[in-house]
């Protein structure tokens, strides 16, 4: 590809991640230039699979539309990428060191997106949930920010789940007007509701036990990734540790709202998100 070409992929990226208003681009702007568009490319695969997955489409579309992400992502291991995408995702695999599992598990991830709702899934069930669409993309990111190490991966198990424990306890009424409900059988059982629908659960006067515990979780690997994050090199993880406090913060506001209103949105200011970014990527 020409230089022009290249420079509009490039362009096309960042404006993807950019638009989304995700925490997630704040956090990677204290990344040097070349590791931020790594990043950024991983975002912006990671939004195209999500993207096939929550789509309205027949669930046979969406499994061919992952598909041909598989197959794309063989391609960019043999070097003959097709995809504006996949051929800036082929760079970063050659430089950083990425792994076809990691990626190939994301695409297993929104696979069980794209079927049948989940619906108060087990416990092992959600934690394989968590690290296909979750920890997998900490794995990526860990090897962008220069770290191909058991610590690395330990920050991203860890750090995954608290994330997207923390995305479901958010987004409660989100995904039960599709059909979900990511809060796990157990929990509910001990909290004595005995349904799986999500418009049951949601109404059930002991939600808030069931939430809380799963809070008690997300908080316990919140510090499980500290704990695996300080045995990295810690300029190096600045981003990952940025992202780890405004999803922390947002753990705290939801337990201070309560659940209750649990439709009732929860976000942190941009300048919030902001602050913590530099507070983060200054230490």
């Amino acid at each position: 590809m020409s230089e022009a070409g290249d420079t509009a992929r490039r362009d096309a990226i960042r404006a993807k991640v950019a638009t989304a208003g995700s925490s997630f681009y704040w956090a990677m702007r204290l990344l040097p230039e070349a590791r931020r568009e790594a990043m950024y490319a991983i975002y912006a695969f990671c939004r195209e699979v999500d993207d096939i997955a929550d789509s309205d489409a027949p669930e046979a579309a969406k499994r061919e539309g992952l598909a041909d992400w598989r197959n794309e992502i063989g391609a960019m291991f043999a070097g003959a990428a097709i995809l504006p995408l996949g051929r800036a995702l082929s760079r970063d695999i050659a430089r950083y060191g990425l792994r076809r599992e990691d990626f190939l598990a994301v695409i297993d991830g929104m696979e069980m997106d794209a079927g049948a709702p989940i619906q108060a899934p087990f416990l092992a069930e959600l934690d394989l949930y968590c690290d296909r669409v979750a920890s997998a993309v900490g794995r990526l990111s860990v090897r962008v920010f220069g770290i191909d190490s058991p610590a690395g991966d330990r920050s991203a198990h860890h750090l995954g789940r608290a994330l997207q424990l923390t995305n479901i306890l958010r987004d409660l009424a989100e995904d039960a007007a599709r059909g979900r409900l990511y809060l796990p059988r157990e929990l509910l059982i001990e909290a004595g509701i005995k349904s799986t629908v999500p418009e049951a659960v949601l109404r059930h006067p002991k939600l808030g036990i069931a939430c809380n515990r799963l809070a008690d979780t997300a908080a316990r690997h919140f510090v499980d990734a500290e704990a695996a994050m300080a045995q990295c090199p810690r300029r190096a993880m600045r981003p990952a540790r940025a992202m780890g406090a405004v999803y922390h913060a947002q753990l705290v506001r939801l337990l201070r709202r309560g659940w209750a209103r649990f439709a009732e949105p929860v976000k942190l200011p941009k300048a919030t998100k902001l602050w913590l970014a530099l507070r983060h990527g200054l230490i």
